[in-house]
Formats: C-alpha cells, structure tokens, sequence
C-alpha cells in the first residue's frame, strides 16, 4: 500500500531521521577462528562503565551510552563556570545498541571484554559442544 505524504519535503524529514537512526550503529567487524569469534566495535567518546556486554547462547548484545559533555568557559577564574551551546554539533549522542547471533554456541562463562582508545575487543569462545540431548518419552 503507498503512503501519501503531505509534501515533498514530509519523505526528507523521513529520510533524516532514518539516517540519524543509522548513525547510532557503531561500526563492528566480527572474525572466526578456531577457538572463537573475536569482536570488535568502535565506540567513540564512550565512558567504559557506560558499555553493557551480554550474552546468551548462540548471541551477543553491547550497548553503550555517549553522554554530552560540559564544557566550562573558565576565561574569568573568579566567575561560575557556564555551559556553551556549539556553534556546529555534528556528534551523535545517546545509547546505542548492536547484536551479534553466531552460527555455534559461544562459552558465556569465558567471555573477556577490553575497551582501550574508543575501541572494544570481545572475545568469545566457542561452545565445548552443541550435544543432542535425549529426552526420555513418558506414557
């Protein structure tokens, strides 16, 4: 079914915020090896005790959250600090979120996280085994 918009310009407001939505994704590149999947997310100008890891199985979810920063004009050091307004903001603030779900089981008890430089490293190992179970039919 087609929408109509309004006007023209109704379809660029969507398209900004679309593009604003999508600027909140961080960048990630995800690798296998043999022993597991080593992730890594950039993640600029985030504070580290913002980042949340977790995991389940066969996924893996980070969110973090970039908070504005204070700026202080500290010209006058007998004045109280006061907050500036940019005069150009292109910087994305907020939380952000990304998911991972892996072809095998990951060992969540062995996941180590590092955050350094605007960059987290995530490594997960690889389940031991993704082992049928049998379950004994009752009757």
């Amino acid at each position: 079914m087609l929408t109509r918009h309004a006007t023209h310009f109704d379809l660029f407001d969507k398209l900004e915020q679309q593009l604003a939505q999508a600027e909140r994704v961080p960048a990630a590149e995800v690798r296998e090896t043999n022993e597991g999947f080593q992730i890594s997310l950039e993640l600029p100008g985030v504070d580290r005790q913002s980042i949340d890891v977790k995991a389940t199985e066969r996924s893996l979810v980070v969110t973090a959250k970039r908070c504005i920063p204070t700026f202080n004009s500290t010209e006058d050091q007998n004045q109280t600090p006061q907050q500036s307004a940019p005069v150009v903001n292109e910087f994305r603030y907020g939380t952000w979120s990304r998911s991972f779900h892996f072809p095998r089981g990951i060992n969540r008890d062995q996941l180590k996280a590092n955050y350094k430089d605007g960059l987290l490293h995530i490594n997960a190992p690889k389940a031991e085994s993704n082992a049928a179970v049998t379950v004994a039919v009752e009757g």
